[in-house]
């Protein structure tokens, strides 16, 4: 997905978001939420093409999510980059409570009135455990624009696929009770511009450096 290009501002922060590459949980189609399951090979074959593709990058700062596989992903783009990675708990994946190591057929069979609450996007529903959508964003806003606030050129941050979802939302004025039409996939390039507070889409779901990307559901 393509936009267009947005004049710099004297306050703008380019932000290029990598979702981690896939976990073995992935292929599984569990919930991970804020527990880990490691990169799988496919996984991590995705972080070293990222890495590959991001080698000239000129940026300012690496800032991943202090969850065991997004820093398992940026660790070959933090080589690439030449820079140290800066964990960063606002940038986690939504937490998912009781859902959390589940497949969503064990979530419907085991917890069927949260499911049915979880699927019918209420922003202001929260697993037992878990955070509401309205949480999430509140998490992910603050997050950004705080390092945004910092100066920031060029920012590359390492994320999940729930933080994206949102990021996309925030910059496309779209709710969070919306059904999803864009892609989240894993180790895809997603590049979002925060200028004085307004947040603007330049390029989403970006696979060109990927071999065989797919997106995910969950």
């Amino acid at each position: 997905m393509h936009f267009p290009e947005k004049p710099k501002g004297t306050q703008m922060t380019r932000f290029l978001l990598v979702r981690h590459g896939e976990t073995h949980w992935n292929r599984e189609q569990r919930i991970q939420g804020q527990q880990n399951s490691e990169l799988s090979a496919e996984g991590l074959a995705q972080a070293q093409a990222a890495a590959a593709c991001l080698a000239n990058k000129d940026a300012d700062a690496l800032i991943s999510s202090d969850l065991g596989r997004t820093l398992q992903t940026a660790v070959p783009i933090a080589a690439a980059l030449g820079l140290p990675i800066t964990p960063h708990a606002g940038l986690r994946e939504r937490a998912f409570g009781i859902f959390e190591g589940c497949t969503l057929e064990e979530i419907a069979g085991r917890f069927p009135e949260h499911h049915a609450a979880w699927r019918s996007r209420d922003p202001h529903y929260a697993m037992p455990g878990g955070e509401s959508l309205a949480q999430v964003r509140a998490r992910v806003k603050a997050t950004l624009e705080g390092i945004a606030a910092q100066g920031l050129r060029e920012v590359v941050v390492i994320t999940h696929g729930g933080v994206l979802d949102t990021v996309y939302r925030l910059a496309s004025g779209i709710p969070d009770d919306a059904r999803r039409a864009w892609p989240l996939v894993n180790a895809s390039f997603n590049h979002v511009d925060i200028d004085g507070g307004a947040w603007s889409l330049r390029e989403w779901g970006v696979v060109s450096h990927l071999r065989g990307a797919g997106d995910e559901t969950v």
